[in-house]
Order: C-alpha cells, then sequence, then structure tokens
C-alpha cells in the first residue's frame, strides 16, 4: 500500500530529494521533463542547478533557515530549466528525520504553475497599459476641451471685429448662427458619445470578468475592442475640431469633398432617424471657403431631419447632386418632408423667420447660408416647394472661378 502511496505521489508531482547539504540524491521523471536534465545530469548536483540567477538572495537564506530548523517550507519558486527557459513551480520542501530528531535529507514536492504565474503577468500589464490608456484619453479629451474653448474666443472676437465694419446688422446675425451651429455640433458629440460609452463600460465590465476568470483570449479580445472605441471617440473630436477651425482665407475646394464631410459629421443622427440620402457626384473645383459651404449643407439636411420628425414622415428621402452647367456648379438637395407653404416659402431665408419650435430653431440657418453662398462663394441659393417636396439650388460660378 505505502509503495502505491509513493508511485502516485511521483507520477503526479516533480519530486527531488537531496543530503543535508543540498546535493541531489533522487529526482522523478516529471523533474527531468520540466527541468530538461537528464537524471544522470542531476543525481550528485547541488540542488541550485536550476536556481534562477534572478532571485533575490535573502529568499534562499529563509528556505534554509526554514528548512534546518526542522519546518516545512512553502513558496512559489521560479527556476531556470536547462535550456536557459524559466519554469515556475509550488514547491513544498519538508525535511526528514531520523529516530533521534536528526535531519538526514529533505524531499521536495512540487508542481508546476508556469501557464498560471505567466498569465498573471499578463494580466498585470494589460492592467498597466489599460491604465495608461484611460490616462492618455483623460488627456486627449482635456486638450481638446481646452481647443473647443479657445476656438470659441476666437469666434467672440471675429464678431467684435464684423461689428465694426459697415454691415453691422448682418454681421452679428451671421455669427449668432454660427455660435448657434457650433452648440448644435457640440450637442452631436455628446450624441455621437453616448453608444460608444455604452459600449465602452460593457467591454469594461467584460475585461474584469475576463481577468477574474484568468481568460486570456477574451482579455486581449475586450482589450482591443476597447482601444478602438476609445479611438473612434477620439476621432469624433477631431472631426468636429477641424470643421469649426477658423478659416477665410479662399482656397479651390472640390465641392463633393465638402459634402461628403457634411454628411459625416450627421452620421449618427442620419442612421438613427432612418434618412436614406442618395448622392449623385461629380468633381467639381470651386474657390471658396470649404468650412462654409459644409455648414450650408448641414443646415440644410438638419433642417430635412426636423421637418421629417415635425410632418411624422416614415420613408425619408433626401437626394444631393452636383451638375456641371455652362458657367456655373449646381447643388441640389431634394427632400420629401412635406414641402414648405406658399406663405413661408418667400421669408425663410429672413432673418430669425422659423416654422420650427423655438426650442428648435434660432431662425438664423438659412440665413446665414444665404450669405455664405453670396458672399463666400459668390453664388446663389433659391427654394422651390412642390409636391410635398423641397428643392434648394445652390449656384456656383465656374467663370473666372474654375480651377
Amino acid at each position: 500500500m505505502l509503495e502505491q502511496y509513493k508511485e502516485a505521489i511521483q507520477n503526479s508531482n516533480i519530486v527531488s530529494k537531496t543530503d543535508i547539504d543540498g546535493i541531489i540524491t533522487f529526482v522523478n521523471d516529471e523533474f527531468c521533463n520540466i527541468s530538461g536534465y537528464s537524471r544522470s545530469e542531476l543525481i550528485g548536483q547541488n540542488h541550485n542547478i536550476v536556481r534562477h540567477p534572478d532571485i533575490d538572495e535573502n529568499i534562499f537564506k529563509l528556505l534554509w533557515d526554514t528548512i534546518k530548523s526542522k519546518q516545512t517550507y512553502k513558496a512559489t519558486v521560479q527556476n531556470l530549466a536547462k535550456d536557459g527557459s524559466s519554469f515556475y513551480v509550488n514547491t513544498t520542501v519538508t525535511p526528514i528525520l531520523d529516530e533521534n530528531g536528526n535531519i538526514i535529507e529533505y524531499i521536495a514536492i512540487r508542481y508546476d504553475v508556469t501557464k498560471e504565474v505567466i498569465l498573471k503577468e499578463q494580466l498585470f500589464q494589460k492592467e498597466i497599459e489599460y491604465e495608461e490608456l484611460n490616462k492618455t484619453l483623460e488627456k486627449r479629451v482635456a486638450k481638446q476641451t481646452k481647443e473647443l474653448k479657445e476656438l470659441n474666443k476666437t469666434l467672440e472676437k471675429r464678431v467684435e471685429e464684423e461689428i465694426s465694419k459697415n454691415e453691422k446688422k448682418q454681421r452679428v446675425m451671421f455669427w449668432q448662427s454660427r455660435h448657434a451651429s457650433l452648440g448644435q455640433m457640440l450637442a452631436n458629440i455628446a450624441h455621437q458619445w453616448r453608444q460608444p460609452l455604452t459600449e465602452l463600460n460593457l467591454a469594461m465590465f467584460s475585461i474584469k470578468k475576463a481577468a477574474k476568470n484568468e481568460n486570456l483570449e477574451d482579455l486581449s479580445k475586450f482589450y482591443n475592442e476597447s482601444k478602438n472605441i476609445i479611438k473612434n471617440m477620439s476621432n469624433t473630436i477631431d472631426d468636429f475640431t477641424n470643421f469649426f477651425t477658423p478659416q477665410k482665407e479662399k482656397h479651390y475646394f472640390n465641392i463633393n469633398d465638402s459634402i461628403k464631410e457634411s454628411i459625416g459629421l450627421l452620421d449618427k443622427i442620419i442612421n438613427e432617424e432612418m434618412i436614406n440620402i442618395k448622392t449623385d457626384f461629380i468633381d467639381i473645383e470651386v474657390l471658396g471657403v470649404t468650412n462654409e459651404l459644409t455648414q450650408v449643407i448641414i443646415n440644410l439636411i438638419t433642417n430635412s431631419k426636423d421637418a421629417f420628425i415635425s410632418n411624422s414622415i416614415l420613408i425619408k428621402e433626401i437626394n444631393i447632386s452636383i451638375k456641371k452647367r455652362k458657367n456655373f456648379a449646381l447643388i441640389e438637395i431634394q427632400d420629401n418632408a412635406g414641402g414648405i407653404s406658399k406663405t413661408s416659402i418667400d421669408k425663410i431665408f429672413e432673418p430669425y423667420f422659423t416654422t420650427k419650435h423655438k426650442s428648435r430653431g434660432t431662425g438664423l440657418g438659412l440665413f446665414m447660408s444665404k450669405m455664405i453662398c453670396e458672399q463666400g462663394l459668390n453664388g446663389t441659393i433659391d427654394v422651390k416647394s412642390r409636391k410635398r417636396t423641397t428643392t434648394f439650388s445652390i449656384k456656383i460660378p465656374l467663370e473666372n472661378n474654375e480651377k
């Protein structure tokens, strides 16, 4: 019976014996397998043959002090294999006494915990990376918030400069509308962050669960998922910041790119309201300020969205096309949001005129759009409404303007 117990222990554990000086007198097959040494290479050698050089001397002093005092020593130990690799074992070293109570040898029983130790190290490293990622995001948000505040100050300064010019009243209204658009865009940022924040919260919960269960595969999966969510949130801030960067110098730009930017900035709202935007674009470059044309398109799409909601339109469609005529580029934005009444259509470009509730509109969006088209692009903007559809037409001259 004793031999059976002995055989069971040797087959399931890593076993070695040394004399009182630490010279190996016995090793089982499991010890040879994990260390990479043969039995002949181990017998007669000091047990330090598998000692890892990184282990503190004080640990070995504690080991010998413990077992020499006839106590059992237990610890997780890092050892060095023959090929130079590390392995970790949970070790129990017990002194064997003779009938007089003197130590005659030491027996060590171990079991391999290398995978568990490596996993814990990887989990710890992931936690460090995740904390660093959070710190980076906080700095990023703080930086972008500061830039937005500085941008707001810049806009206010430009308002003051415009007031001193001849067309004071129109300029004041223009920048009032610009500030209203800034508020709307900031609201869009908050709106577009709502879902990613929920996803990030779920991912962090999953990371915590994976770490608790020591599931490295899921941990890496949800860690990478969190990084992608944070990256997309950061990109959202960049997109809106770039849009509101002060820019008045005219340059040649592609109308196609400006409209695509407008749609991209409103992408979340467009999808949530299930608005189908159909486009028919050709490449035409004109001279002007691309941010300002982008603002016009955003105003028109936003107005269509509000009209869809107000008129309870189920199938919502907006068609945007770019066409080239002899002397001008033509942009047409058409929606099926119910049309504009005859009493309103002649007034919609007037400042402070709006058919929306006060909480949803200032009455400056279309007025500002008209100013941009006429003064910024040297063009025109017109509107027609029939059969419950509305079409805005923007004409930008190409003569002496086309690149």
